[in-house]
């Protein structure tokens, strides 16, 4: 069986996540594989941790996109990437 390929990937989003959004996360996040996520309110910044040989980012850009979150953007180390289509 090949190792895991564990990557972190963070998003800015457009407003703050709701009680409803966080608990389809949670849904999603048992049903597609993320190992975990965080959401730091100050910055509406939402990061995921995930097996890079199991899953994309864009399948997690689909699955935000589910829980009716809107990114604004994907972030790097080194700032904002242009602005994410849902």
């Amino acid at each position: 069986m090949p190792g895991m390929t564990l990557v972190e990937i963070t998003f800015e989003l457009q407003s703050p996540l709701t009680q409803e959004q966080l608990r389809l996360l949670g849904e999603f996040s048992n049903t597609y594989g993320l190992r975990r996520f965080r959401f730091d309110e100050s910055k509406k910044h939402l990061s995921f941790e995930y097996d890079a040989s199991r899953l994309r980012d864009t399948q997690i850009a689909h699955v935000l996109g589910q829980a009716t979150i809107a990114v604004a953007r994907k972030v790097t180390e080194t700032g904002a990437q242009p602005e994410f289509k849902n």
